[in-house]
């Protein structure tokens, strides 16, 4: 976006930004009836929003009225537009690398001479083995959050882009996230970060399961949604926004990069996930140390579910999804199921009425259902299985809560190896979640929670 970014109405640095249509977006009625997002939303449209609608999804700017860029801002935050970023205000020369490190100098050198001429400060985190190129250097380690803090109050630039010392940004990666930051309301922006190929069974099975990949697809960045976080391990974020939010909360091991995102964003800030910058992380290399990572990326989610309550649970669904299931692992399956059908039955005739044809109805239907149960299954692999062990009905609810991975495996032509890995990572993240609960005292990471709950 190349508009200002000192205008005093954050609509109207969006005049002369293009987007593109998120890939849930579908458009009813003539595009006065729109669908899509995460969560899903339902809006409906003036004729002229909907003509407005059809020009940005074919490729021409927004324009200056401030109609049309408040109805642009209504969509984007509801994600079911996003920014194409291209040169604007921002350069390299407005961005300093912050690089926490311990125990890991061959990294910091590789990542340099990936990010060439960048301004870099090296915290080194109570290494060791003091090395040389740290800026910074605690004498004792005092954790990610704390590196990162004495990192950015370092820096003079107004934007800072973490970057771990495990990961390498592909060339252009900087290029393809600075113009989203000609939008004020834009406090950070993640690039994609993919698992780096190796012959490792673990390298192998990152490369397309890393916890840390959000995906392909551009979105904006808000609890219980498609991506309802972006990790540190690549970010960039304006120097205000850590200043005003006090950075990282040191006090916390894991997690701190989704508390600092999600405080941003109960502020009013607006993050942004941009898959076209990509950052390649390197996996740990051996099997123990892959496992003990996910099970410490688990125990962020008691701490996080205390801090922020209401945004994170181990599955969401409707409610009357959430009954059936309750009662079929109960032993109800019948009452089960048909409450289910009498949920899904209802859905399609509500869509129909809002102005959704009957085929889309349908299919959205038929799409959600698959998810929940998808989502349903995740949770039971990742938090409820230590309940349902004990029984032989339970044991039988495991199994099938097994058949997604199993899908999984087949569809994407992988083999005994990959399908053990993609079982223990479940294994290891719920290990993490349940001495996080019990650590902290909190279930609240394995309640499920019903969508209407959040509901706009």
């Amino acid at each position: 976006m190349t508009t200002a970014h000192h205008a005093t109405d954050p609509d109207s640095a969006l005049a002369g930004c293009r987007v593109v249509p998120d890939t849930t977006l579908r458009r009813h009625a003539h595009s006065r009836v729109v669908l899509g997002g995460s969560p899903t939303r339902l809006l409906r449209l003036t004729t002229r929003g909907a003509a407005l609608l059809d020009r940005w999804c074919a490729g021409e700017p927004i324009g200056t009225d401030p109609h049309e860029t408040a109805l642009a801002r209504r969509l984007l935050d509801t994600g079911l537009l996003h920014p194409v970023p291209r040169p604007g205000r921002y350069t390299s020369a407005d961005v300093t690398v912050v690089v926490p490190v311990k125990d890991n100098p061959d990294g910091v050198a590789r990542l340099r001479a990936a990010t060439g001429d960048l301004a870099t400060i090296v915290v080194d985190d109570g290494s060791t083995a003091p090395f040389l190129g740290a800026t910074v250097r605690h004498r004792t380690p005092a954790g990610p959050a704390a590196a990162r803090n004495t990192g950015w109050q370092h820096a003079t630039t107004d934007l800072v882009a973490f970057l771990d010392a495990d990961t390498l940004p592909e060339p252009g990666w900087l290029d393809r996230t600075l113009g989203l930051f000609d939008d004020p309301d834009v406090a950070a922006v993640a690039p994609r970060v993919r698992g780096l190929p190796g012959a490792s069974p673990i390298a192998r099975y990152e490369a397309d399961h890393s916890a840390l990949d959000l995906g392909p697809h551009p979105a904006t960045v808000r609890p219980m949604s498609r991506v309802s976080y972006v990790p540190t391990a690549a970010l960039i974020i304006r120097r205000t926004a850590l200043a005003a939010f006090g950075g990282f909360d040191e006090r916390l091991r894991y997690g701190e990069d989704v508390d600092l995102i999600w405080r941003l964003i109960a502020a009013g800030h607006t993050i942004r996930y941009q898959p076209e910058a990509t950052v390649w992380h390197q996996p740990r290399p051996t099997l123990r140390a892959w496992l003990r990572q996910r099970h410490d990326y688990g125990t962020s989610a008691a701490p996080l579910a205390t801090r922020h309550p209401g945004l994170l649970a181990c599955a969401r669904a409707s409610r009357w999804t959430l009954a059936g299931a309750a009662l079929t692992a109960a032993g109800r399956p019948g009452l089960g199921l048909t409450i289910a059908a009498a949920s899904t039955a209802a859905l399609p005739r509500t869509l129909r009425r809002k102005g959704v044809s009957a085929r889309a109805a349908l299919t959205l239907t038929g799409q959600g259902q698959l998810s929940a149960a998808t989502i349903l299954a995740a949770a039971v692999r990742r938090g409820w299985w230590p309940l349902l062990l004990p029984t032989k009905r339970g044991r039988r609810i495991l199994a099938a809560s097994l058949l997604p991975c199993l899908t999984e495996t087949v569809t994407h032509h992988k083999g005994p190896r990959w399908l053990a890995l993609r079982i223990a990572d479940d294994l290891a993240y719920s290990t993490g979640v349940i001495a996080g609960c019990a650590r902290h005292r909190t279930m609240a990471p394995l309640l499920p929670q019903s969508t209407e709950r959040h509901q706009p």
